[in-house]
């Protein structure tokens, strides 16, 4: 899998490129726990607490899904599974393997190639389980029904690959200062808990809360989800347009700092750190 191969074909060195990340990908799935169908039972497990959790409290205080009229437990599923998938994939760029890792020692091997299997391993875990809860849902309480499904899926994409974009921001900057950036990952996953908008729709907010929750792409994300899931829903305050071009922003502001810090990386960071 590793080996230095010299292909001058731009077809064959794309193709060895797709392989590794394939099989980093695979190994990224495994690193997490050694049996894999255990691991997805457990994210399975901790998706399906989360949305219990959030049914509790809604049912203890009271809480309505906003005006939107229809399935409630989808109401909390399709914010649930949009931050679960935002903050893993997040969390698993961050985790990835850096420029001082052992692994970059091997020839093919690099930082973006690690980030890539991260961020595809994470995405595979996350639809794998949203599917398996959607389907024990569907069969065992009653049929789901949802409006615009691809438009849904594209939503959780997005939160997806908005996860990735802001996680190599942080990865970029981790060397220099591996332990606040560790804390401030955490910090930003902790608020989306509440920023993401995952507890109600932007509609039923008032106008002077909205500069609250409007920066987040998040927000966004999970906010037009809800407009695709449900026929009665229409987001007037949120976007498709914002939330890809704040990722693609900070990915193309996280890729220049990790080549900035790649360059300058050494394993005496490793030791020290």
């Amino acid at each position: 899998m590793l080996s230095n191969r010299s292909d001058e074909n731009w077809f064959a060195s794309a193709f060895t490129l797709l392989e590794l990340i394939y099989h980093s990908s695979i190994r990224s799935v495994r690193k997490g726990h050694g049996n894999a169908v255990l691991g997805l039972l457990m994210n399975i497990a901790q998706t399906m607490l989360l949305v219990a959790v959030f049914y509790a409290m809604y049912a203890f205080i009271g809480f309505s899904s906003g005006g939107i009229r229809g399935d409630f437990m989808l109401y909390l599923m399709t914010g649930v599974f949009l931050y679960m998938c935002h903050v893993k994939a997040m969390s698993a760029v961050v985790g990835s393997e850096g420029p001082t890792s052992a692994m970059m020692k091997h020839a093919p091997m690099n930082t973006i190639v690690a980030v890539g299997a991260s961020a595809l391993g994470e995405l595979y875990i996350q639809v794998l389980s949203m599917l398996v809860v959607l389907f024990i849902y569907h069969a065992a309480w009653e049929p789901l029904v949802i409006h615009d499904a691809l438009g849904a899926l594209f939503m959780v994409l997005l939160s997806w690959f908005s996860g990735v974009a802001i996680g190599m921001i942080f990865l970029a900057a981790k060397p220099w200062a591996p332990q606040f950036i560790g804390l401030a990952s955490q910090i930003y996953a902790r608020t989306n808990m509440f920023a993401s908008g995952k507890m109600f729709v932007a509609n039923s907010l008032p106008g002077f809360m909205l500069p609250y929750f409007t920066w987040n792409p998040l927000f966004h994300t999970i906010d037009q989800a809800r407009g695709f899931t449900f026929l009665n829903y229409n987001p007037h305050y949120s976007n498709v347009i914002y939330p890809v071009a704040i990722s693609f922003a900070c990915l193309l502001i996280g890729l220049m700092g990790e080549f900035y810090t790649r360059r300058r990386a050494s394993l005496s960071w490793a030791a020290k750190h």
